[in-house]
């Protein structure tokens, strides 16, 4: 009699395993930095791929005849080319079905190469760099526009539109924060813009103060800063205690809802303008708008920057693989390099023969009253 009760237990699981174990398990691993200075931003993609697996697996999607179970595999890269790699591996050797991320660059750059030679499919919501694309490996694709459009327009703007006369130039000499300012340069040189002055710092630097005393004697009107929030936060506070009135310009790095609280109040209205690659208009802006709405009442936070982008990049991979029949990257993988129309939260999205979006848009943002007011959506 004392049997029956563990008796009654194995019938059941048994009973209910060979059911739960038809499901086709396919796992989702993503990276970005969870710890670290700009641990906000990594973690704000990180929850946009955890509300994208919640609704996929609520969904119950059929892959190749199977009920999909999909798993996120989230690892941290504190934006460090090495972990970065290390994550890279980890991934590849539990066998994931696909990735999304890295978030930066310089990690998603390096990252790249194992991912290919495992032939594991790559989505990068962010990575801006040009170089991600230009290696010639099949399994990568990004979903925002590159340097080459985010800096280039920004360097056209600032002369055309703001009418800066004198520019100077930092970077934190990361692949993202020196790549987004060359295309800078290039691009206000080309409108005919005069560059002063070209510093680098780090990206893990809180002191500017010598940087930024050498620049004040050259009197720019505009400072460009290729770089995260984590850094433009400090360096706008020694701006304004060394008396420098200069516009603060830069890439998606600094154009988070975070910067007016690193900043610590030292911002001007109007002082910062950054473009996020990425933006939508129009009817396809309630789409966007209904994301993040859905996003603070899952979270209860505030969409930092791609969030969107990730959300999008983990949907678009599973879709498809639905339209491949298969969650085997080798059979998913040419079918997402064909993806052409997929209507995302972020807009349309379709993939170039290098893995680009396609029609990259950007959209141009400035602060007032410590908090981001949109100037325009550019392509």
């Amino acid at each position: 009699m004392k049997l029956r009760p563990v008796l009654s237990l194995l019938i059941t699981a048994g009973a209910v395993s060979p059911a739960f174990a038809q499901d086709l398990v396919i796992r989702i691993g993503h990276v970005a930095p969870t710890s670290g200075g700009i641990a906000h931003l990594g973690k704000d993609n990180e929850l946009g791929a955890r509300l994208a697996i919640e609704e996929l697996n609520a969904k119950g999607l059929q892959i190749g005849g199977k009920k999909a179970r999909f798993e996120l595999l989230a690892e941290d890269d504190a934006a460090d080319p090495k972990q970065g790699t290390a994550a890279a591996q980890k991934l590849v050797d539990a066998k994931v079905n696909g990735v999304i991320g890295h978030m930066n660059s310089g990690t998603t750059i390096p990252a790249s190469r194992i991912y290919s030679d495992a032939g594991i499919p790559q989505i990068s919501p962010s990575a801006t760099n040009p170089k991600y694309t230009r290696q010639g490996f099949k399994t990568a694709f990004r979903v925002v526009a590159d340097d080459g459009q985010l800096g280039g327009t920004l360097g056209r703007y600032a002369v055309k539109t703001v009418q800066a006369k004198v520019i100077a130039i930092i970077d934190d000499r990361t692949a993202y924060g020196q790549g987004v300012a060359d295309e800078f340069e290039k691009g206000a040189k080309a409108a005919g813009g005069k560059v002063v002055g070209r510093e680098f710092t780090n990206d893990k630097a809180t002191d500017f103060s010598a940087i930024l005393t050498g620049l004040k004697a050259k009197n720019p009107d505009l400072i460009f800063f290729g770089g995260m929030d984590a850094v433009a936060g400090p360096m706008l506070r020694q701006m304004k205690a060394l008396g420098i009135t200069a516009k603060l310009v830069g890439g998606d790095g600094i154009c988070t809802g975070e910067l007016p609280k690193l900043a610590a109040g030292s911002m001007a209205d109007g002082q910062v303008i950054c473009a996020e690659a990425g933006g939508v208009e129009g009817e396809q802006k309630k789409g966007l708008d209904a994301f993040k709405e859905k996003f603070r009442n899952k979270f209860n936070v505030d969409v930092q920057v791609y969030s969107p982008y990730v959300y999008d990049s983990v949907n678009l991979m599973a879709a498809a693989m639905v339209k491949a029949g298969s969650a085997d990257p080798a059979k998913y993988l040419p079918v997402l390099a064909k993806t052409e129309g997929y209507p995302g939260v972020t807009g349309k999205i379709g993939f170039d023969a290098k893995g680009d979006i396609k029609n990259g848009a950007l959209t141009l943002f400035t602060y007032k009253g410590g908090a981001r007011e949109l100037i325009s959506v550019v392509r």
